[in-house]
């Protein structure tokens, strides 16, 4: 029997993380205008708290469409990194927990609900530090609009002064953005929220898991996922993992904008203690009705677009080696 092994599991892997790049890209387009609006609740005080309907006709007449879709383009390179550094660092536990489960003989080369979590921690935590920057800027961008006019507010003259001012500016790009932290609060901000986003990883820990364990209970009954199935697994798993950790999430948001508003940085602890004192418990989950709604409409289209951009490679590599048998 040769020894020789395919090149197939290293192929495999970067199929699977561009498949989830290109999915996370297009998911991400379509519910982009409930992330402005997530972003923005949780970082406004309590007394500019407006109800969700509102907070769209505000945006829409202060800025117009666009509004809804600032920092987008922030956001795109930052879901495209995510998700292709996830997927890959993901694969490649899932590949060296299968070939142990097929050393030792288990019978399941499945991942089990362990496994699953391992997976999920080395590849979220390797994705949080090299995309904490990324998301970094884009909040700032997101909200960017927003800062500008609470730190105009004052009389109703100085308010439409300030809006005229704010109107004439031309929006700052992402690399306009980019520079102008470095060059006002160093490095070291790109890195803030960093702590609170590691915590995080417990989110697509708990979103995995389950998605593995619902997609292999399925495989058990009825043999293959289809993209269908996918996108319903994806939004179960997201609504449960979203739900337990949104005080964190509002707290990372807070904490990337903290050096914009000139607010004195802190702790994610101290973060935690300063909503609750000033809003009650409430406030740790400001914004959660877009953002749940965006985070499980985004993972359900992401697994749907991922197996069906997977499948598509598949199917392109199967015919790329067809013809180099040939040629």
């Amino acid at each position: 029997m040769s020894h020789s092994k395919p090149v197939l599991p290293q192929n495999d892997n970067v199929a699977h993380a561009l498949a989830g790049a290109g999915g996370g890209i297009l998911s991400m387009v379509l519910t982009y205008p409930l992330i402005t609006l997530s972003t923005r609740a949780q970082v406004e005080s309590k007394r500019a708290h407006t109800a969700f309907i509102t907070a769209v006709q505000q945006i829409v007449a202060r800025e117009g469409l666009s509004g809804l879709y600032a920092g987008l383009n922030s956001a795109l390179v930052g879901i495209s990194v995510t998700n292709f550094v996830y997927y890959y660092w993901y694969e490649w536990t899932r590949a060296f927990f299968e070939a142990a489960a097929e050393r030792t003989g288990r019978a399941s080369k499945k991942l089990t609900t362990v496994e699953s979590m391992i997976a999920g921690a080395l590849a979220g935590s390797a994705t949080v530090i090299l995309t904490n920057p990324i998301w970094v800027v884009n909040t700032r961008m997101t909200t960017r609009k927003q800062q500008q006019q609470q730190q105009s507010s004052g009389s109703d003259e100085e308010q439409g002064l300030g809006t005229a001012k704010s109107g004439a500016r031309k929006p700052p790009t992402t690399i306009g953005t980019l520079l102008s932290l470095l060059r006002n609060e160093g490095p070291r901000a790109l890195f803030s929220g960093v702590v609170p986003a590691l915590v995080l990883v417990i989110n697509p820990i708990l979103q995995y898991t389950l998605f593995e364990q619902l997609k292999n209970a399925v495989e058990r009954r009825r043999g293959r996922v289809t993209p269908t199935v996918a996108f319903f697994l994806g939004a179960i798993g997201k609504l449960f993992a979203t739900t337990i950790t949104y005080p964190y999430i509002t707290v990372k948001s807070q904490m990337h904008v903290a050096g914009a508003a000139g607010e004195k940085k802190e702790g994610v602890f101290d973060a935690i203690r300063r909503v609750v004192r000033e809003e009650g418990y409430a406030g740790l989950y400001k914004g959660i009705g877009p953002k749940v709604t965006q985070s499980v409409l985004t993972a359900a289209f992401l697994f749907a677009f991922k197996d069906i951009l997977y499948e598509q490679s598949v199917r392109l590599r199967s015919t790329v080696a067809r013809k180099s048998i040939h040629a």
